[in-house]
């Protein structure tokens, strides 16, 4: 279940942040995410005996970012080393700055990266955008904990509590999943009069999707409807499995037909709304699995899996196969037993992407696994889910490699 949770939290990060954001590989596999890469190990490369720690200041390519880069203990300060390229008589820009603490962020060198920003606070010459004190929020709550992160976040004066800052505080109450104060901070938004964008709402969704309150999300379109924010692919991809997850067909139905409606609809959007489509068609979706364990052990429910199908579909819209692959390889890697369901979307996207060989390893991974029995009637089924929307050459395509493979 980790890897399979770590590629739901994490994924949605990879979406909601760009997720913004966060986002790592499908393959992490800690509780935050997905859940995911903000449990990972702060320091990932403090490994080497501090005897064996270079010396930052001495390398044929000696500039600021690589001598900040090469500290590897984390009890090595990153501001010592800005400090003494200053005292050799070399200049630092903001932008500099930016680009080395960026680089640390996405290294999960979260310590180094947060004395970068402590340095540019500290130096009045350097003008901090909101931007920069969002992602302050969030490497105090990888550094120093949830807490620590509250309380900057509320000693900020007014101007600087803006949407980017609520946004990341938020991102960081769903990330340990402290619902409450979530909620609470979600009220806050809706009345602070600042404009927001979807990423926010997409947050609350997704901690609503971790949780298991998937009747909560609703509410959040509700309120997103209310507040005219522009929903994206995300927001759609949320409301849509939230549905499904209830098993509510009519209402996903009617989502998708809202998102064709959309006036930002794009080839991307409409290739997602087939799959949807084809998924929903196929999948089969019946209440009287809702709460039946895929594997009692690992207390994954048929609802959980759902959401996983979902996330294959949205990145298989987005033409992302190399997201789709390693969701994929995630969600196989737990072992858990699968459904002919959860062979659907994985299928479909490698046929809406025209990828064959692809199609061939998965239905030959289905007739070998020792936890899931072939069922051909899933992919008749999904033959004639292809055939309804359209696409008759490539229902005809599948067809014959299932005819092959017999």
């Amino acid at each position: 279940m980790a890897a399979a949770r770590s590629s739901f939290l994490l994924f949605r990060r990879h979406s909601l942040l760009s997720f913004r954001h966060i986002a790592a590989a499908a393959s992490t596999t800690t509780s935050g995410g997905c859940i995911p890469a903000r449990f990972l190990s702060l320091i990932p490369d403090a490994v080497r005996p501090e005897t064996e720690d270079e010396d930052v200041s001495q390398t044929r390519d000696d500039n600021l970012k690589s001598r900040i880069l090469r500290i590897r203990l984390p009890k090595r300060s990153a501001t010592n080393v800005i400090q003494r390229w200053i005292d050799e008589g070399n200049s630092v820009t903001l932008p500099q700055l930016r680009q080395i603490f960026r680089q640390l962020r996405h290294s999960r060198r979260y310590k180094h990266a947060l004395e970068i920003t402590e340095w540019m606070i500290s130096h009045d010459e350097y003008e901090l955008s909101d931007a920069d004190y969002a992602a302050r929020i969030d490497l105090m709550t990888k550094v120093f904990g949830i807490d620590a992160a509250e309380r900057y976040f509320e000693s900020l004066p007014q101007c600087a509590k803006t949407n980017e800052t609520y946004t990341a505080l938020l991102h960081s109450y769903a990330g340990v999943k402290l619902i409450d104060k979530a909620e609470e901070l979600f009220l806050r938004i809706n009345d602070s009069g600042l404009t927001f964008n979807a990423i926010t709402y997409n947050e609350m969704m997704t901690l609503y999707m971790s949780v298991g309150q998937v009747e909560k999300v609703s509410s959040v379109i509700e309120e997103l409807k209310r507040q005219k924010v522009v929903p994206d692919l995300f927001t759609y991809n949320l409301w849509i499995s939230s549905c499904a997850a209830n098993f509510d067909i009519g209402g996903a139905r009617s989502v998708i037909a809202e998102m064709s409606q959309d006036s930002n609809s794009d080839e991307c959007w409409t290739r997602y709304r087939n799959l949807a489509n084809i998924y929903i068609t196929t999948g089969q979706l019946t209440d009287s699995t809702a709460s039946s364990l895929v594997e009692a052990e690992k207390s994954i429910t048929q609802r959980d899996w759902i959401t996983y199908d979902f996330l294959i579909i949205l990145h298989a819209g987005m033409g992302n196969k190399d997201m789709v692959d390693e969701i994929w390889k995630s969600l196989r890697m737990t072992k858990q037993k699968m459904i002919g369901r959860n062979y659907v979307p994985i299928l479909s996207s490698y046929l809406m992407l025209g990828y064959m060989k692809e199609v061939e390893e998965v239905l030959d991974q289905w007739k070998n696994s020792t936890t899931s029995v072939f069922d051909r009637s899933v992919c008749d089924r999904l033959v004639d889910a292809f055939l309804e929307d359209g696409f008759s050459e490539k229902a005809e395509t599948f067809r014959l490699l299932l005819d092959e493979s017999v």
